[in-house]
């Protein structure tokens, strides 16, 4: 990506124009970015109330049995949402989808083990271990610069 700024007192506010070939997820997250959009906020429910959970104190999301947990150093809340719904809501630099049924804060991640033949093996805070399926590898590889 280019990035070129002239200054001009002409011009009383600031003024973004986007030269692109097309339209892609990363111009439409800049234009969002650009004009302020803020991520949705994210409720989960845990002991018959519903709290709000700051995606920064988010540690994983994964889903089980027909539903969807959101983990925090609090505890679990069940989510209403579904994953590819939280996808979109939540900031796609932090969080990462490592599987059919998780995604990961980035934030919260200690490490990647790369050893094991074929997977991956994330170590979240708190001692979690989780595990990136096939079909998410070449993501994750791609991300972690290897």
């Amino acid at each position: 990506m280019q990035i070129e700024i002239k200054i001009d007192p002409a011009y009383q506010e600031p003024k973004v124009i986007v030269w692109t070939a097309s339209m892609t997820e990363e111009v439409e997250q800049m234009v969002g970015q650009l004009k302020g959009e803020s991520v949705q906020i994210l409720t989960g429910s845990r002991e018959g109330w519903v709290e709000v959970l700051p995606p920064d104190q988010i540690i994983r999301i994964y889903a089980t049995g027909g539903k969807i947990y959101a983990v925090t150093e609090q505890g679990e809340y069940l989510l209403r949402l579904r994953l590819y719904e939280l996808e979109k809501r939540l900031d796609p630099q932090r969080f990462i989808r490592i599987s059919h049924s998780e995604i990961v804060n980035l934030d919260h991640v200690k490490g990647f083990d790369l050893n094991l033949v074929g997977t991956i093996c994330v170590r979240l805070e708190g001692g979690n271990v989780t595990y990136v399926s096939r079909r998410y590898m070449s993501k994750i590889k791609q991300i972690l610069g290897v």
